[in-house]
């Protein structure tokens, strides 16, 4: 009987250890994400071509996300959501695993966000997460 006693107080003592751990390295991401966000928005915006500039950084818990303009004359909100993200959402989300590669193993999440330059909505997202890229490979 003392040795099943001492078992399970072994596997407790573990589970709890496991626990702390896990939500140590959450604390750890968070603060992460937010010293990130913290210092990219300190070059923003930034131009990344002739349609998309690169306006805000946010950090959201575990998640840094990255604000996108697009400014594209000639198309409304509704055609750069269905021809943007369609055409996008590839070539994005394989730049993200790759330039990304640190955060997504460490369990930070990125997410792009595109907005209008002309009305500020939001017309599409891409948010990845390391399944994501595993699931690239």
């Amino acid at each position: 009987m003392p040795i099943i006693i001492l078992i399970i107080s072994f596997l407790t003592i573990n589970t709890i250890s496991a626990d702390t751990l896990a939500e140590k390295i959450k604390l750890q991401n968070q603060n992460v994400v937010k010293m990130a966000a913290s210092g990219l928005s300190e070059k923003l915006p930034q131009k990344v071509d002739d349609f998309t500039t690169l306006v805000k950084m946010r950090a959201d818990n575990q998640t840094l996300i990255y604000i996108y303009e697009l400014n594209v004359t000639g198309k409304s909100d509704d055609e750069l959501t269905f021809e943007g993200k369609k055409r996008m959402q590839k070539p994005v989300t394989t730049g993200i695993c790759q330039t990304s590669k640190r955060f997504l193993e460490s369990g930070i999440n990125i997410s792009y966000r595109y907005t209008s330059a002309k009305t500020k909505k939001e017309l599409f997202r891409f948010n990845v997460t390391k399944k994501d890229c595993i699931n690239r490979q």
